[in-house]
């Protein structure tokens, strides 16, 4: 079958048997005729394909190149190479080369080799611009039957382009009866390397390893010949499909680059293929003349049948069925009888590339996203480009995610032979030899998201165990948000954001920072960038801070206080945020999640209940800076004392009149307090407030000074505040039931917990 560039792999170890072989110059070139000497010159040439010089047409140099006539020491040979590639064939060739004579290039025009291996037959010497001196001899056998730039000196100088190799890969009748039948890649090879040995135009056999066209999905070698098929030009297409691009986020954007120069590159795209399968390319042949019959009406005709029988109806039914005679009439054609069915069929690339066509919807002409690997660069996103832009004039996508590859936990590419594939099955469910043990599909999708998928990706136990240490972490947050949420009903009970407590409204504050980076990250496709706003989330503002102040006030105040339920309510927003965030990585724990979330019907999915919510009254002025200025002054707290049990200490704050006086009073309206928001968020056994340090400070109390930047309605109002504490032991005893330092003895409550017990009785 055909096959386009862009189902060709170049392997790099493919083995030739490269053959240097002689044309005899039968006629100088006219302006080399008044050398003496050179009757007996031989234009010496190298290739890696020996099976291609049957249908050899010329023999190509390079115009502003010099080349020299040389004799062979060990046998008087007179030959013709390029002069920059003498010194390395007398190496070759374990032989001296003597000078006879250089001239350039150009001097070889109008000159004459008699053919190898057929005999009476000439070939000329022809300037082109592919012939280089990094290999070789500098002169270049030419079969334009079997090659791209021997094709293009074809045309130009309007050569024979005969082929002698069938679709089969052998040698025709056209190559003479020695060659016919033969396989060209092996048999056929032999047999030509045993002709130029017997017409004494061998001189020289070695093995080449060299970079060859491979078929991508059998991993063999291909045979280049000229043969009919359809083509779309896409030199046609390339303005707008670049024009359509400039409307297409891709990610990376690294890629578009990539993308824009295959696009360059490509001037053709073969869309016919001889194989046993596939969409059949509607195209009626006339019996004699071999005119293909394509037309709006056979093509609508054919259609129809095809959505109403199938693709298989071209190979079914009569002719006179795929052409009736209305049909016929509209093409001005003759009988059907005068015409055959085209046996070619689609390229699946045009099958792939026109997936928009049966999959899009019309109010929405265009997918939001194509993902695939970046070996798709030239593959199915640039088909997909192209048959959309020339039946629509836009992109079909909106978006393109380009990925790498998953390789080896050594960042080896995978492969059987080398044993190191992981298998996704093998993952989610673990081995039978207990290798592996069983991850789960969540702990899988977790390495995926967190993974920078533009690049290659490692896999292994290492890499398997660091995603489900970090989903045990989610989880682990999850679970406290659940257990701490037991008995709230969110509809009965929740509080309104006006009335909750600074720490908690400054929660649903950063909740709907957190949310908004998100859906940022979701929406660019970058779900490593969603692990690592996680993450943080978490572990920064959940567990190292907002967990550790609520705790008192979760365990010990009153079941139905105000504060508890006001730490409830956001916990609930917390858990419903979070868990919507994990869903698409992590979508079986979330659901397992939901379906424990007080608040909802039972049988409701997470997945159909909306995304992220969020609430414009969660951004308060003045809440920020009042919790984030308590949390500069609590640094300050914990870096004055040995330690962090900040709970056995009563810290005073002296803070001058002004913005930031007036936020820490936000937090505590009273001068001195065990109980106020100020002290949970320094989770002190006591707080003072005041403009100035007292004079009668404790002889051990530690002191601190910083200052806390205010930066209120965006920059409008900036203020550098200063402020100073002193730390002092605190003279209270530990509560038995709160644990906080706030009872007046150490076998009695403290006036929180006694009234929370007496309530409670």
């Amino acid at each position: 079958t055909a096959l386009a560039e862009a189902e060709l792999e170049y392997n790099p170890e493919h083995t030739s048997r490269a053959v240097y072989a002689t044309f005899p110059l039968i006629t100088l070139p006219p302006k080399l005729a008044s050398e003496e000497g050179l009757e007996n010159v031989s234009v010496l040439v190298w290739t890696t394909q020996p099976w291609t010089i049957p249908a050899n047409q010329a023999v190509c140099y390079m115009p502003n190149a010099q080349y020299s006539v040389v004799k062979r020491a060990d046998n008087s040979q007179l030959l013709l190479v390029a002069t920059e590639r003498t010194a390395s064939l007398a190496a070759l060739l374990h032989t001296e080369l003597q000078n006879i004579c250089t001239f350039s290039g150009s001097q070889l025009q109008g000159g004459l080799c008699k053919h190898p291996t057929i005999p009476d037959k000439q070939v000329p010497l022809l300037p082109a611009n592919h012939v280089t001196m990094a290999k070789g001899t500098g002169l270049v056998h030419t079969a334009p039957a079997h090659g791209m730039d021997d094709y293009s000196v074809a045309s130009h100088f309007k050569l024979s382009v005969d082929c002698m190799v069938d679709e089969d890969g052998k040698f025709t009748d056209l190559a003479g009866p020695e060659l016919q039948n033969l396989p060209v890649m092996t048999e056929g090879t032999d047999k030509v390397i045993s002709l130029l040995k017997e017409s004494s135009s061998l001189l020289l056999e070695e093995q080449c390893v060299h970079s060859y066209p491979y078929d991508w999905r059998t991993k063999q070698p291909v045979v280049i010949r000229p043969s009919k098929q359809w083509f779309i030009n896409t030199a046609s297409l390339k303005d707008k499909a670049k024009e359509a691009l400039q409307k297409v986020t891709i990610l990376p954007e690294s890629a578009r680059s990539s993308l824009l120069t295959m696009l360059d590159k490509r001037t053709y795209w073969c869309i016919s293929r001889q194989r046993s399968w596939g969409v059949p390319i509607p195209v009626f042949y006339h019996g004699e003349s071999q005119e293909p019959l394509i037309n709006k009406y056979t093509v609508a005709h054919v259609a129809k049948l095809f959505k109403e029988k199938g693709s298989d109806c071209w190979w079914e039914l009569p002719i006179e069925a795929l052409l009736p005679p209305e049909v016929l009439k509209k093409s001005k054609a003759g009988p059907a009888s005068d015409y055959v069915r085209g046996e070619d069929v689609l390229d699946i690339w045009f099958d792939s590339g026109a997936s928009w066509a049966a999959v899009l919807e019309e109010s929405d002409p265009r997918a939001d996203a194509y993902v695939e690997g970046k070996d798709q660069l030239g593959g199915w996103f640039q088909s997909s480009l192209l048959t959309s832009v020339a039946v629509r004039n836009k992109a079909p996508y909106k978006s393109l995610v380009v990925h790498g590859f998953a390789v080896s936990e050594k960042g080896e590419k995978m492969s059987k032979s080398l044993g190191n594939v992981v298998d996704p099955a093998e993952v989610i469910n673990g081995t039978k030899d207990g290798g592996l043990p069983a991850y789960g599909a969540d702990v899988l999708r977790w390495w995926v998201a967190e993974s920078n998928i533009f690049s290659e990706v490692q896999i292994g136990p290492s890499a398997l165990n660091s995603a489900r240490d970090s989903i045990s972490k989610v989880r682990n947050t999850l679970r406290f948000l659940l257990g701490n949420l037991h008995g709230f009903d969110p509809r009965l009970q929740a509080v309104d954001p006006t009335q909750m407590r600074y720490v908690d409204q400054y929660m649903l504050h950063l909740l709907r920072e957190f949310g908004m980076k998100v859906t940022d990250a979701y929406s660019e496709f970058d779900a490593g960038r969603v692990v690592r706003i996680l993450q943080a989330f978490i572990t920064r503002d959940l567990s190292s801070f907002y967990f550790s102040v609520i705790k008192d006030r979760l365990y010990c105040d009153a079941e139905d206080s105000l504060g508890r339920r006001s730490c409830q309510t956001a916990l609930e927003e917390i858990l419903d945020g979070l868990t919507r965030s994990v869903a698409p990585i992590l979508p079986h724990l979330a659901e397992e999640v939901y379906l424990h979330t007080p608040g909802h019907e039972k049988g409701e999915t997470l997945f159909k209940s909306g995304w992220i919510k969020s609430s414009s009254v969660w951004r308060r002025p003045g809440l920020e800076e009042a919790v984030e200025g308590a949390c500069a002054i609590r640094d300050s707290f914990l870096s004055s004392i040995p330690g962090k049990n900040t709970n056995q200490y009563e810290l005073t704050i002296a803070i001058e009149p002004g913005l930031l006086f007036e936020l820490m009073e936000s937090l505590q309206e009273e001068s001195t307090s065990t109980t106020s928001q100020l002290v949970e968020l320094m989770m002190a056994a006591r707080v003072n407030l005041a403009s100035d340090l007292p004079r009668d400070l404790h002889p051990d109390a530690l002191l601190n000074h910083g200052t806390f930047l205010i930066n209120l309605e965006g920059g409008v109002i900036r203020e550098d505040s200063p402020y100073s504490i002193a730390v002092t032991p605190t003279s209270a005893a530990r509560c038995p039931r709160c644990r906080r330092y706030t009872a007046e003895s150490a076998d009695c409550l403290c006036p929180r917990c006694s009234g929370v017990v007496s309530q409670a009785h």
